[in-house]
């Protein structure tokens, strides 16, 4: 659908009974989220929350929450999309038929942005603390905006055909900041904005930034859309959208997303940064008080009866799983094109999309050979870990095509079963030490600092993993309580973690424990705080496991040796996914407020039925 305002949207939905309006008053400390949280549980509609406590602007949220209602936004022109980023991927396809490409050419033009002189956002200026507070987690430093779009230019190459458009949080208030003068913005250093501030540091000038919320769905979308090269993020917003971006230049030089319903200005100077954070983040976590980007803030603009629009992040699945989904079912074609021999990759969602990633390649070197093994598909991996975000990952497993066609990364379970009954535990798993993670993942220790390894499998079965522990199968002590999670994955509940010393020690434990007992239906096993919850389901399975550990330091193995600098293990590998002192905190809600959703729930609530 074309919408001209995030208002028609809100309207379409509604019509179509895929929105529900709260009308209760609602307070933006906490209830807005858990209220949020509780529906997309449900896998309920979008939410219009219409009184909000201290701020006179109405809210929605739950846009996105599903599949279905996200390809309903985009119902008339998702097709088309989907093949305007496949050609811009793979430009040779127009050339070889270039009439089947007319149209989707003629889309890409006349969706390139406009400037405009009037525009519903001029309506009106407001301040910071009159917008919605909202505070998504007990713990988080203040109110943040979650669903905004976060527009630079090059200083270099000014203008909306090389700016960048994407969706970093911003903090609005709470910790040293300056209430309705200054705002904090988080975003790593290798992103558009962070590449456009490195470039006005160096000229020792302000980097002007603008922030849009709300406006037609298709722009929030564009902002975390991996793009192709030469597709802007503005051009995408208005071919998707089925409407133009429209923008202007107001007075002081920012450019104004004329179709957004707020837009807040400000400037980022050169080394001027403030804490922000606490925020809980999409790993499951809090992500911790650290340096960043100040912005200093010129003027907020509104349209007339304007809507902010947000979103909770947390430990998935959450409304960024449903974004996630709508991202690879446009775009999800476009990568294996970019990396040859790759078919297919998945950052996986269960356990916080940048830890883990599941990958099949070719493996087509030396089909001479009698013993197939990993070769192409490591060469694969390098190009994976070199990706963009995918770069932030911390495990990828890799397996070959060939070994079984029918096999998708989206199985998690499956996937994992399939890799562990084919690595070589003495030869296949490949470490990168002392090197980058993603920023809001502390397992490493330090901010940005971790360590990543491949996992790569092929060739035949080399084991038949378990499906139940067999009656001769005996833990060591003081490692009592065990749990198969899926077939060849074990939890074991283990002491608290103390130190790297004494879990050397534990790990001697079973190793000696083990001695004498046949582990070969065994492929993993993981060092937990609780083997139950661990095991009940896979998404448990894989969020301790990966968001808890950090290879370098937290993978042993049954009888593990060193040679020529090489690592392996002859047992089971061992991944110890116990809480660390340096980690984050979870994220847990407040008993409190969820008694106060409750009411909403019951008969006359405005979600009666829904939760």
């Amino acid at each position: 659908m074309g919408y001209k305002s995030l208002q028609e949207c809100v309207a379409d939905l509604e019509r179509n009974k895929l929105l529900v309006r709260v009308k209760e008053e609602v307070d933006p400390y906490l209830e807005m989220a858990a209220i949020h949280l509780r529906v997309y549980e449900k896998q309920g509609p979008a939410l219009l929350f219409e009184n909000i406590k201290g701020s006179k602007f109405p809210a929605v949220s739950n846009l996105f929450g599903t599949l279905d209602r996200s390809k309903f936004l985009f119902r008339d022109t998702l097709d088309k999309i989907k093949v305007l980023v496949d050609l811009k991927s793979d430009p040779v396809k127009a050339a070889k038929n270039p009439f089947k490409y007319v149209d989707v050419a003629y889309t890409a033009f006349s969706a390139l942005p406009t400037k405009v002189r009037t525009a519903p956002v001029s309506y009106g200026q407001t301040k910071i603390s009159e917008l919605p507070q909202i505070v998504n987690w007990p713990l988080d430093g203040g109110p943040f905006v979650t669903m905004p779009q976060v527009y630079t230019e090059d200083i270099e190459k000014p203008g909306i055909m090389n700016a960048n458009l994407g969706m970093y949080r911003i903090q609005l208030g709470g910790n040293d900041y300056i209430q309705d003068k200054e705002i904090g913005l988080h975003y790593q250093l290798h992103r558009g904005i962070g590449v456009h501030q490195t470039k006005a540091n160096a000229k020792g000038e302000p980097l002007k930034v603008s922030i849009f919320v709300g406006g037609p769905p298709s722009h929030p979308l564009a902002a975390v859309m991996p793009l192709p090269e030469g597709l802007s993020e503005m051009t995408f917003a208005g071919a998707l959208g089925n409407r133009r971006f429209r923008y202007f230049y107001d007075d002081e030089g920012f450019c104004i997303s004329a179709d957004a319903d707020f837009v807040i200005t400000g400037t980022v100077y050169p080394q001027e940064n403030k804490p922000e954070g606490p925020f809980g983040d999409h790993l499951g976590y809090y992500s911790l008080v650290h340096p960043f980007p100040l912005m200093k803030v010129h003027k907020v603009y509104h349209r007339k009866d304007p809507i902010w629009s947000f979103t909770v992040v947390g430990r998935p699945p959450q409304e960024d799983t449903s974004f996630g989904a709508l991202i690879h079912e446009i775009s999800g074609s476009a990568l294996p094109k970019e990396i040859h021999g790759l078919h297919e990759v998945n950052a996986v969602d269960a356990a916080g999309v940048h830890p883990l990633l599941f990958a099949i390649g070719s493996e087509r070197y030396t089909p001479y050979l009698k013993e197939r093994k990993p070769q192409e598909i490591l060469t694969i991996s390098n190009h994976i870990l070199g990706k963009n975000q995918l770069s932030l990952a911390k495990y990828l497993f890799i397996s070959a095509k060939e070994d079984n066609p029918d096999l998708h990364t989206h199985d998690i379970a499956g996937f994992l079963i399939h890799m562990l009954e084919r690595l070589d535990f003495t030869r296949d798993l490949h470490f990168h030490t002392k090197t980058t993670i993603d920023t809001l993942d502390y397992s490493g220790g330090d901010l940005n600092s971790g360590s990543k390894v491949v996992f790569a499998a092929a060739g035949e079965k080399k084991r038949d993993l378990w499906k139940e522990l067999p009656t001769s199968f005996a833990s060591p002590r003081p490692f009592t309580n065990c749990k198969l999670a899926i077939p060849g994955v074990l939890a074991i509940e283990s002491p608290v973690f103390n130190s790297e010393r004494e879990t050397s020690e534990q790990i001697a434990l079973l190793n000696e424990g083990f001695k004498g007992q046949d582990l070969q239906g065994i492929g993993l096993i993981v060092l937990c705080d609780d083997a139950g919850f661990t095991a009940a389901n896979i998404n448990n399975l894989v969020w301790v496991t990966f968001t808890r550990s950090n290879p370098s330091h937290d993978i042993y193995g049954v009888d593990s040796f060193i040679e020529h600098k090489h690592w392996g293990c002859r047992g089971p590998v061992i991944i110890d996914a116990r809480k660390k002192p340096h980690h984050a905190p979870e994220l847990i809600a407040d008993p409190a407020i969820e008694r106060k959703v409750d009411r909403l729930g019951a008969k006359g609530g405005s979600l009666y039925g829904i939760i």
